[in-house]
């Protein structure tokens, strides 16, 4: 009986132990710090949003790329992706990431699952941490206007043929849509209650997964949608942590530009809390402040403008002490082009610059904890017959809408030398 006691005790304090062990291998938030296995985490790492496409073993799969492309980001100091965890409707929509993982409402593409299931089992091998979010405000992915179209809306413009505003105004719908706001809430619960057939690990138990984000840019796209939007964002944040208790929450906003320009709409958004930290994305170019003919002329005046918006949502982050990331930002390449082999000086010096807040706000014990680059290209092949994705095509960082090559940070690239040296000042 005395040697059965022993051994009772025993395993109860190894699975203690484990448990212990299991529990602080997930990424946590602490007095406005990332805590990673009892240390502050900051970091650089990058977008990586077509992972699970390539990770899977149909149309679009690449196993041998995919390990290539993960051991690459892991030897130059990359352990954060922000990954994309599926398109949603049909495919052979011009501007439309496929293959697609949701087909119908509830229907899912097995094959992009097994994808997503085994990116995070190989990315769990290189001690490597993903962001994964769950809609999109844009067509590419489907996102907003698949949901509204399911729910009875009438067909979803695409912008690339019929124009932005008639997108804008077809989207600014999802808000007050109780019926689209459903489907999506019905495929929260299908990805996050999932479990991972190659680890037999529930998704909640993974510490491979950093942050489930609510979508990616989320938008009120109008005065009036304000009021539900900060009730859906809180609503969605509730529901994920009432499935799993493990793990972050984050919105993927874009800061004061995704919020009808209304710090007063991100503060609400960011300040409940069911959501952990705080986002912002960044793009100097699409945001006008350099141009196409100007981005070496300009490139100050970005930086300037950028230490701003960075610096003014890091004051709200800092009211909630609540870590700030800015998980999407880029730089055109040099001349506006699109191919390999163009130079990024430019960029080069732009992204040196952000890197330097987060090594500065690191040394300082600051707030501002952590960015990913867009985008991850690794060692794709973009067309040179053709600027925009097509079926086919290798997948660079750049989606199906926008120029191939143009914002993608290839593993050829100098830009490569000045992450690593980047990431090693993190340490």
């Amino acid at each position: 009986m005395k040697h059965l006691l022993t051994a009772l005790i025993f395993v109860f304090s190894f699975w203690s132990y484990s448990q212990a062990q299991t529990k602080s291998s997930f990424i946590k938030v602490d007095n406005g710090h990332f805590i990673l296995n009892g240390k502050a985490y900051y970091y650089i790492g990058t977008n990586f949003w077509y992972g699970a496409i390539i990770a899977s073993k149909g149309e679009g799969g690449n196993r041998v790329r995919l390990h290539k492309e993960l051991d690459c980001l892991k030897s130059i100091g990359i352990n954060n992706l922000r990954i994309l965890v599926g398109a949603d409707g049909e495919n052979g929509i011009r501007s439309k990431v496929e293959p697609t993982l949701q087909k119908s409402p509830g229907i899912y593409n097995d094959t992009i699952l097994a994808g997503l299931d085994y990116l995070l089992s190989e990315m769990a091998k290189r001690k490597m941490y993903a962001v994964l979010y769950l809609n999109n405000s844009w067509e590419w992915t489907g996102g907003y206007s698949q949901y509204l179209q399911w729910a009875g809306y009438g067909k979803a413009p695409v912008p690339a043929v019929d124009g932005w505003p008639a997108y804008m105004s077809y989207v600014k719908q999802f808000q007050q849509s109780d019926s689209a706001k459903a489907l999506f809430r019905n495929y929260v619960k299908d990805i996050i209650t999932r479990t991972n057939r190659y680890t037999g690990k529930k998704y909640v138990d993974d510490p491979a997964i950093m942050s489930w984000q609510i979508g990616n840019e989320p938008r009120a796209f109008s005065d009036e949608n304000k009021e539900p939007f900060a009730r859906w964002i809180a609503d969605v944040a509730a529901q994920i942590k009432n499935l799993d208790k493990n793990h972050l929450v984050s919105t993927g906003s874009e800061g004061m530009h995704g919020c009808e320009e209304d710090f007063q709409l991100f503060e609400r958004i960011h300040a409940g809390k069911n959501v952990d930290y705080m986002n912002v994305h960044l793009w100097p170019y699409n945001w006008g402040w350099v141009s196409k003919d100007s981005l070496s002329e300009k490139l100050q005046l970005a930086k300037i403008n950028t230490k701003k918006y960075i610096d003014q949502h890091l004051a709200i982050a800092h009211k909630y002490k609540k870590p700030l990331v800015m998980e999407e930002f880029g730089f055109p390449r040099d001349g506006f082009q699109f191919s390999k082999e163009s130079t990024t000086i430019a960029r080069d010096s732009y992204y040196n610059y952000v890197f330097s807040l987060i090594i500065a706000d690191q040394k300082a014990n600051g707030l501002f904890a952590g960015c990913n680059f867009w985008g991850w290209g690794g060692f794709a092949n973009p067309s040179k017959n053709h600027i925009f994705w097509q079926k086919g095509d290798d997948y660079c960082g750049d989606p199906a809408q926008e120029e191939q090559g143009l914002n993608s940070v290839f593993a050829s690239d100098k830009t490569v030398h000045i992450i690593q040296q980047s990431v090693q000042k993190l340490k």
